[in-house]
């Protein structure tokens, strides 16, 4: 008989995770606590404890062409930047598609997952959930785990931290109960934090109150999701730009970047320069931030020193009184409370994981945890090939490799993480897309192989190489080969460009790569599988 597979949460990862069961001919069985699949981006007119949340205006900051499913574009129509609204469109077109949505039960709220008795032998888990409308709690055996809840569930809140905050007598908020302006118009707003949160919301209502003032400990750099030419900002750097780049010392890449970034707007001019690099912090991504701080409505502040009753001193000892409303976007913590601690436990955001998914001590490894990773790019791919690799392991089809092989793996990455970042609850689960994607297909297999395409297939070894790095790469080959990956990755800037081709304009014939620039690409091409860049 086919192993069952709980699946707990219907959003982007737990929908992959159902599906990629299915293709290794698992039976997986979803509980979702809620009334609909979208996790995250199924937006809901209030913030219930529990439950991840977005607000009305969110707009994903990945392009649709890299955060798709590996083998389901999004369709050409698409935004690429979409609203949540469009994102759930397209989980409710992947679902349907697959057939996804007969293995979810909805209002199934899990209580409790620990080892069976017999795990040692068996790998069995009992598994106790509650079906919320019949009021009836009961537990099941399961072959395996697939825990797909995210890191958005549980805010941050850290009102302690601040003096004289109970002395506060204006609204506060965590932006995770932030849904839009309505109720801060002509307001005095503070905005604690410089996440993607805390930028969205502070432009947001820059437009809508009297005065917003972003408080920072630390500053960010800013990036705008509309790049060179126009195009979405993470289509336009491939893996030859990467391994190029991979040369130059840190000194210079840093460099590179700082350049760039203030090509568009000076950053220590405007407030917002860290005293960390760019490649030390997570980024923000907003395209509006310059414009409303260049036209006074969004004016950038140090760190909080204390509270006063009616408004804030801040560290440079600066004072904005009749503050009407704090909002804190303080980010979250991630847990996973329903699972017995014997199996894992989470510490200030910490949690031991091979390559982020299995617990290293578990034998035999029968529970994942899919999409615990803060990317530099997108989620949905990972966590779908979180998926298929996951899918293999419970199937016996791949293997993990010793205990200690884990162990030292765990360690190695914290302390790269540690060297590269600075220490912040934020930065414990932090990965770069196309390296992590890569070595995560190494595992089953799926990681394109290049000197064999380059000899079967030269064009598409070239549009794979100097390309964007999208998630049909990884179906071109291996395990769960999709006849569609070639076809997907030939039409993808089709699909990039059409949104916003709505009023035909004349263009003028381009007379295409020169010949002895092709003779160039080549010759770049070879040397780097000759030097192993592959």
């Amino acid at each position: 008989m086919a192993k069952k597979v709980a699946v707990i949460g219907s959003g982007a990862s737990g929908l992959a995770a159902i599906k990629c069961c299915l293709d290794e001919g698992l039976q997986p069985v979803c509980f979702e606590k809620g009334t609909d699949i979208g996790g995250l981006w199924n937006f809901k007119e209030e913030a219930l404890p529990g439950f991840a949340s977005v607000y009305r205006s969110t707009v994903i900051n990945t392009s649709k062409e890299m955060m798709c499913y590996s083998d389901f574009p999004i369709p050409k129509e698409y935004p690429n930047y979409m609203h949540h609204s469009w994102v759930v469109k397209y989980f409710r077109l992947y679902a349907d598609n697959f057939g996804l949505m007969k293995h979810i039960k909805f209002r199934h709220h899990v209580d409790h997952v620990k080892p069976r008795e017999d795990f040692a032998q068996t790998g069995q888990w009992d598994f106790t959930y509650t079906d919320e409308e019949k009021g009836l709690t009961t537990t099941e055996v399961f072959d395996a785990v697939m825990v797909c809840i995210g890191h958005h569930v549980y805010p941050y809140y850290p009102r302690d931290s601040f003096d004289g905050i109970d002395d506060f007598q204006g609204k506060t908020v965590h932006s995770h109960d932030y849904k839009d302006h309505r109720g801060f118009e002509n307001k005095r707003v503070v905005v604690i934090g410089i996440g993607n949160s805390g930028g969205d919301i502070a432009v947001e209502l820059s437009r809508h109150a009297k005065q917003v003032y972003l408080s920072t400990r630390r500053g960010s750099w800013v990036v705008n999701r509309v790049s060179d030419r126009g195009l979405p900002v993470d289509v336009i750097q491939g893996r030859a730009q990467r391994a190029i780049f991979s040369w130059f010392p840190l000194s210079l890449k840093t460099k590179i970047a700082h350049d760039r970034l203030n090509k568009r707007f000076d950053h220590a001019l405007y407030g917002l320069q860290p005293e960390h690099h760019f490649f030390s912090q997570h980024p923000m991504v907003n395209d509006d931030m310059p414009n409303r701080i260049i036209t006074g409505a969004l004016v950038i502040k140090p760190n909080i020193k204390r509270f006063t009753e009616t408004g804030v001193v801040f560290d440079n000892d600066t004072v904005e009184d009749d503050i009407d409303a704090v909002v804190f976007a303080t980010g979250y913590r991630f847990d996973f409370p329903f699972i017995d601690k014997s199996v894992m436990k989470v510490e200030n955001n910490n949690v031991n994981l091979y390559k982020y998914v299995f617990p290293p001590k578990l034998d035999p490894p029968t529970l994942s945890i899919i999409g615990l990773v803060q990317p530099v790019g997108a989620i949905m791919p990972i966590s779908e090939l979180q998926s298929r690799w996951a899918a293999r392991v419970f199937k016996g089809t791949a293997k993990l490799p010793s205990q200690d092989v884990m162990c030292d793996d765990i360690r190695q990455k914290a302390v790269a993480m540690s060297r590269r970042y600075y220490q912040s609850p934020r930065h414990t689960i932090q990965v770069d897309y196309a390296p992590y994607m890569d070595e995560l297909a190494v595992q089953i297999g799926v990681r394109p192989d290049f000197k064999a395409l380059l000899m079967s297939d030269p064009g598409l070894a070239m549009r794979c190489y100097f390309g964007p790095c999208t998630p049909y790469q990884y179906r071109l080959m291996g395990p769960g080969a999709w006849e569609g990956a070639k076809e997907a990755i030939q039409t993808q800037w089709d699909r990039i460009t059409f949104p916003t081709k709505t009023r035909p304009v004349p263009v003028a014939k381009s007379g295409g790569i020169p010949g002895i620039l092709k003779l160039v690409i080549i010759l770049v091409l070879v040397l780097a599988i000759l030097f192993k860049l592959f």
